[in-house]
């Protein structure tokens, strides 16, 4: 998905890898940043996370919103008018063909539907608890597209958007398309003394033995080393649960306070909020009287450089500028669908048609839209 920011990614200053050993105990919270605007700020070895939250009106017949879009900046409507946004649809909410090169894409959804459609002639729909894990690779083009099926009721949608780099040798891989669905994905329900509940949804990682479907092979987090985690929290209102270490000291870990409130150690974190801490060491989480929701990103550092220009990730700035040569000649395999934004059948489910040929159709219960 791509934003209309100048700022593609956003660094935070403060920390960047282990932290050097100093007099006195290292503190747990190392650093908070607020949430504000899109993106929020990441720490390598990822790129980008942008949380995408529309309350949708009922569609129309074209799958679009069943609402006036005069006022709107069509092509690239970002202001949220009434709560939800087109992005970059004209008639469809979402992101049509747009290409990427040198990181991957991870898409996790909390609310609604995705249509999805590749230049290797992958297409799916897929919706509450699946994640769309894509490696671009040396490129491929995608469209995202958000498809307000219902006609009688509001369709909202909320996802995650998360940008994992490539180290240097996987840049150029083959792109892959892989589904993650929520069968597939443990999600682990923790209970704390006085029996209040977190529930930790383990999109990428290992939790208490509950590992995650396996990412593409070319991915970083591919590598054990490279202990990669994504992992969404919910708590109950005043429940308690402890993160536990990494495998690493060098690990890195940002928790993405979102919803409601929370208490890290002894530092009382109010969202929208992104608390950097220790990864070698447990970190205790407590919920405010609201509860909270919290994404958590974990992983070792890549420790490249990075040179990055709109979709294209690499690690310096002529190949940046072999990867627009290469774009305009070759479209990165071409665009097969007949349009720069299709959508799928209204009376399909959640499937993935992969780009072998394979295709998987899972039975959507009416609480997965």
């Amino acid at each position: 998905m791509v934003t209309r920011s100048s700022g593609w990614t956003v660094a935070l200053s403060a920390y960047r890898g282990p932290v050097v050993d100093s007099p006195g105990p290292r503190p747990l919270v190392l650093e908070t940043v607020p949430l504000t605007g899109s993106p929020w700020p990441t720490i390598d070895p990822f790129l980008f996370c942008v949380h995408h939250d529309d309350a949708y009106p009922e569609g129309n017949e074209r799958f679009g919103p069943a609402a006036s879009l005069d006022g709107r900046e069509l092509g690239a409507d970002f202001a949220g008018v009434d709560g939800w946004r087109m992005y970059h649809g004209l008639e469809v909410p979402g992101f049509p063909q747009h290409p990427h090169r040198g990181f991957e894409t991870v898409t996790y959804v909390r609310r609604g539907l995705i249509d999805h459609s590749d230049s290797l002639g992958a297409a799916a729909r897929f919706g509450r608890g699946d994640t769309q894990w894509l490696t671009a690779g040396r490129g491929i083009v995608h469209s995202e597209m958000f498809p307000l099926l219902d006609r009688d009721a509001p369709n909202p949608l909320e996802l995650f958007q998360i940008w994992l780099n490539l180290p240097a040798t996987s840049k150029l891989a083959d792109p892959y398309f892989a589904m993650l669905w929520a069968r597939d994905v443990p999600v682990v329900v923790a209970r704390d003394v006085d029996d209040r509940v977190t529930e930790v949804t383990v999109i990428a990682g290992e939790l208490d033995d509950h590992r995650a479907p396996p990412p593409p092979p070319d991915s970083w987090a591919s590598h054990p080393e490279a202990d990669v985690a994504i992992w969404h929290l919910g708590f109950e209102p005043g429940a308690a649960w402890v993160v536990p270490p990494a495998a690493s000291d060098e690990t890195v870990r940002v928790l993405y306070v979102y919803a409601g409130d929370v208490t890290v150690d002894d530092a009382s974190v109010i969202a929208p909020t992104g608390v950097v801490v220790r990864a070698d060491v447990a970190a205790p989480v407590v919920a405010g009287v609201d509860g909270a929701e919290v994404l958590m990103l974990q992983g070792h550092p890549i420790g490249e450089p990075v040179a990055q220009y709109g979709p294209f990730v690499m690690n310096e700035q002529p190949e940046i500028a072999q990867a627009f040569a290469e774009y305009r000649e070759t479209g990165f395999g071409g665009w097969p669908w007949s349009r720069d934004d299709p959508v799928h059948a209204a009376e399909r489910g959640r499937f993935a048609r992969h780009a072998d040929g394979r295709e998987e159709e899972v039975v959507t219960p009416p609480s997965a839209r």
